[in-house]
Order: C-alpha cells, then sequence, then structure tokens
C-alpha cells in the first residue's frame, strides 16, 4: 500500500498505537511522537515496541514545547498523522489553559514544523464532531431507549455551521480550521477527519472519554458507573480498525484527499445509546449492572450521527465492523489484557 514514513503524533494513545500497527503492516516505518502523559501510552509503547522493534522509532517529545524536535522529526516524514491531544470536554473546562495549549497551540507547533521543514507530507488531523457544538435548533426526538434527529436521517453533513462550544470544542476547532487553512495558504496537502464516537482494542477508556470503554470497563472490574443525563444520547460508533482504514486509504493517495474535510463515524447504520450500550453488556456479561444517575453535562449533545457519504464517495471507504460485534471484540481484549486494565484504571 505504500511504503514511507509516517510520524504519528500521539502514537502510544489509543487510536496511535492502532493506527501504528496498522501502517506498519503496510510497510511503513513508524515514528511515534508522544510525551506519554496520558494513563497507558506506556504498555501501547512496549506493544509496538516488542511487536515492531525494526519499524518503530519512538521520540519523546511534547508538542507544545519541543518544537525543534518536532521539526527534525516531521522533516523525515511522507506522512504526518496528527492525534495528540487532550481529549475531554470536562478537563477542559477543568483546565482550559492546558486544553489550549495542547489542541490549539501545539497543533499550530505540527503545522508550523511541517511548514518550515519544507517537504510537504500529507497531514491528516483527528478533528471532533464537537466543532458543531450543541446544534440546539435540530430536532431531536425522544423515544423508548433512544433520541434521534427528526429531520436529519443520514446525520450531520460536513456543511453544517460550526458553533464551538467548550473550550475543547474551541480548542479542537480552532486546530480543524488552522489545518484547513495552512492547506490553503501555504499550499500544505491536509487533511481534517471530524470524528465521532471511536472505540476498539487498547483503549483504556475512562468516565470523562471513551464512554464504550468506559462501560465496559467498569462493568467488568465492578467500578461505578454514572450516567450524566437521562442515558438515551446516541452516538454513531466507529470501530477504530475502520477509522484506521480511511487514514490508510488517505495516506495512500494524498492528492484524492488533500484540501478536504470529512465526517467521521459509523453513520445512521451504526448508532447506539447508552441504555442501549448497557443493555447488551449485560446480556454479554450475563449480570445486571448497577448505574447512578446525575445531571447532563455542559457541551454534551443529546444525539450525533455522522453523514459520512462525503468519505463513502470520495475516499471509497465504508465501514465494516458493526457495534455489537465490535463490542464483544473489546470485552475479549479487556478480558485478556485485565491485569494491565486494571492497573491502569486504578491510577484515575
Amino acid at each position: 500500500m505504500g511504503a514511507g514514513t509516517i510520524v504519528i503524533t500521539g502514537g502510544a494513545g489509543f487510536i496511535g498505537v492502532n493506527a501504528a500497527e496498522a501502517f506498519i503492516r503496510d510497510g511503513w516505518r513508524v515514528i511515534v511522537f508522544d510525551n506519554l502523559s496520558r494513563k497507558g501510552t506506556d504498555l501501547n509503547l512496549r506493544y509496538l515496541q516488542q511487536k515492531f522493534p525494526a519499524q518503530c522509532e519512538f521520540v519523546k517529545g511534547d508538542v507544545r514545547y519541543d518544537y525543534f524536535s518536532l521539526l527534525h522529526t516531521v522533516a523525515r516524514a511522507q506522512v504526518v498523522l496528527h492525534l495528540a491531544a487532550q481529549v475531554a470536554v470536562t478537563t477542559s473546562i477543568v483546565h482550559p489553559i492546558e486544553d489550549f495549549e495542547i489542541n490549539a497551540r501545539g497543533s499550530f507547533n505540527v503545522l508550523e514544523a511541517v511548514r518550515q521543514a519544507g517537504n510537504k507530507p500529507l497531514v491528516i488531523y483527528s478533528s471532533t464532531n464537537k466543532v458543531y457544538g450543541g446544534m440546539p435548533d435540530v430536532v431531536c426526538v425522544k423515544g423508548a431507549t433512544r433520541y434521534s434527529f427528526r429531520d436529519f436521517p443520514d446525520g450531520i453533513a460536513e456543511d453544517r455551521p460550526l458553533d464551538f462550544h467548550s473550550p475543547y470544542g474551541c480548542s479542537k476547532g480552532a486546530a480543524d480550521q488552522y489545518v484547513h487553512d495552512y492547506g490553503r495558504i501555504y499550499g500544505l496537502p491536509t487533511v481534517v477527519f471530524r470524528q465521532s464516537c471511536i472505540y476498539g482494542q487498547r483503549q483504556f477508556g475512562i468516565e470523562d472519554q471513551g464512554w464504550v470503554a468506559w462501560f465496559t470497563i467498569a462493568a467488568l472490574l465492578e467500578r461505578p458507573i454514572t450516567i450524566y443525563g437521562d442515558g438515551l444520547q446516541v452516538r454513531d460508533l466507529l470501530h477504530v480498525d475502520d477509522l484506521v482504514a480511511v487514514y490508510r486509504r488517505a495516506a495512500s493517495d494524498p492528492a484524492r484527499a488533500a484540501g478536504k474535510i470529512f465526517n467521521m463515524g459509523g453513520g445512521p447504520k451504526r448508532t447506539l445509546s447508552l441504555l442501549e450500550l448497557l443493555a447488551f453488556l449485560e446480556q454479554l456479561m450475563a449480570k445486571k449492572i448497577p448505574v447512578t444517575y446525575a445531571e447532563p453535562r455542559a457541551g454534551d449533545q443529546p444525539v450525533f450521527v455522522a453523514d459520512i457519504r462525503k468519505a463513502e464517495r470520495e475516499l471509497d471507504w465504508h465501514p465494516t465492523i458493526d457495534p455489537l460485534p465490535g463490542i464483544e471484540q473489546l470485552h475479549d481484549w479487556i478480558c485478556q489484557n485485565r491485569a494491565d486494565v486494571e492497573r491502569v484504571v486504578a491510577t484515575f
């Protein structure tokens, strides 16, 4: 599929480790650029280094502070996959300066490093559906186990007006627009993927981020689960393998992806509410899962479903893993790696 060098910022994170493994299997040399600040990244890095010692290089660095290291690293790349981020809305509300520094300034540093390096690698940016805000004008219909859109059967498309909501939405949205505009102003090949709910193996989910993994982990380890709101909130779920597939598609044909923005999720065929996930986990584990309820959190959307037809049409990409078998795979991975998962969860 291609043989070159790809730099993955945040490459020891959940999406990063899965992307690194897939690109290595495609014949790429991978450079992981990560500060290892997130819990569990040390385990993911060790996994890559043990499994692919010759194909995976590690550069310890922080996109906020280590500009010259970043510059020298991206200068060796044909592709830069920028995943390094602060990933939780709740954390951004408590620590907005740190959120800005990581997501906005860190992404700006990546872009400037790519521009100054002069080799013009493709920059793939992992954005978020939070750039569309709470979408208060979109009518949601309440059902027995979920909310649904009244007027958007195909989901939310890329022409939806931006409405950054929460410090996280602002910082990721600013980076989203910088990445897109650096492509226009400086002629860099860039592509933005506005991602919905990503889940899968090697995800050490916590309450504030990664709800599918967190509910599964908490249910297995008998940790308390809190639902913020009524549990009818719906997301379209995209397995990490399907997400990585679109990254690979973009990297293999940069001209096809460059200059574009894509909404990236499971689409209307792969949706689940919080209550529906819990019901499936109860069936899978053959036990009742206790939960408590609390007030909804700021910035939470009752429903988000991505319209993925643009990516399907222009990148010839289609998700292949449905939520229930995908969650069962995640459950099996947690069971097989229970000791590591328990160790990571105990540190939060």
